[in-house]
């Protein structure tokens, strides 16, 4: 059994949790190494999108892993972390979550978590930093985004510190990435991340992918995390990283 032992590097400022670990793993950081902020300048998403990170309101995190799984499973670590978001929230915050393919967490379809992925290469190996942003209060993202985005304070209906939501988020994180690296793992992630996402099957949603389009019914996940989507011209397995789902109805 593979284990996670996360070593926290606590800093005020920086532009990107993600970018500052990055750097210190190419100059020989090695697995668990974990970088906690209160704030971030430069905050990022999927597709290059900001992402909105003012001091205390967020819980600002990314963790570096080295794990001894084939490639062509690597998009389960995102499943992964949003599994162990989930545990973390419920545990800490009594906060009940849904997941939006391939990586959101919502709670009363809102956003209340988003998780980065990145493969970076350090002197051992090639190596995954997961990035892990989640809105701790209302003040962690503009008031514009109000109707799509959401906090633990807001859905708790209490204030919830940083620190007992993090201490959740790391046990839960230890224990679904020993599971990723057991004989039947992925077919275990697969399976409690299906069962936690309402997107997961019998869903109407539009995906964009670049330049296409398509509007369809999900009809699960396959092994390496791709997602299958019903269409009129037959079914597609999605997998590219630019893709985004949004609800719709179907006729």
């Amino acid at each position: 059994m593979k284990s996670l032992k996360p070593k926290i590097l606590r800093c005020g400022s920086l532009p990107s949790t993600n970018t500052e670990l990055a750097r210190q793993a190419s100059e020989g950081a090695v697995e668990g190494l974990s970088i906690l902020a209160d704030e971030q300048t430069a905050g990022r998403g999927r597709l290059q999108r900001a992402w909105s990170s003012p001091r205390g309101a967020g819980l600002y995190f990314s963790i570096l892993l080295q794990p001894a799984i084939a490639q062509d499973q690597w998009p389960l670590i995102t499943f992964m972390a949003a599994l162990a978001v989930g545990d973390a929230l419920s545990e800490a915050c009594d906060v009940n979550t849904d997941i939006k393919w391939p990586n959101d967490l919502l709670s009363g379809e809102r956003k209340i978590c988003g998780i980065l992925a990145e493969s970076v290469e350090t002197p051992a190996s090639r190596a995954v930093i997961v990035g892990i942003g989640i809105n701790l209060t209302a003040e962690a993202y503009p008031a514009e985004l109000s109707p799509v985005a959401t906090s633990v304070a807001e859905t708790s209906g209490r204030a919830t510190e940083r620190e007992t939501v993090l201490a959740a988020l790391l046990r839960a994180l230890s224990r679904w990435y020993s599971l990723l690296h057991e004989v039947d793992g992925a077919e275990k992630i697969v399976a409690a991340w299906t069962s936690r996402s309402s997107y997961a099957t019998g869903k109407a949603v539009q995906v964009a992918n670049g330049e296409e389009v398509w509007d369809g019914i999900t009809r699960g996940v396959e092994r390496d995390g791709a997602l299958r989507l019903e269409t009129t011209d037959g079914m597609k397995i999605v997998r590219a990283g630019d893709v985004s789902l949004r609800p719709v109805s179907l006729r």
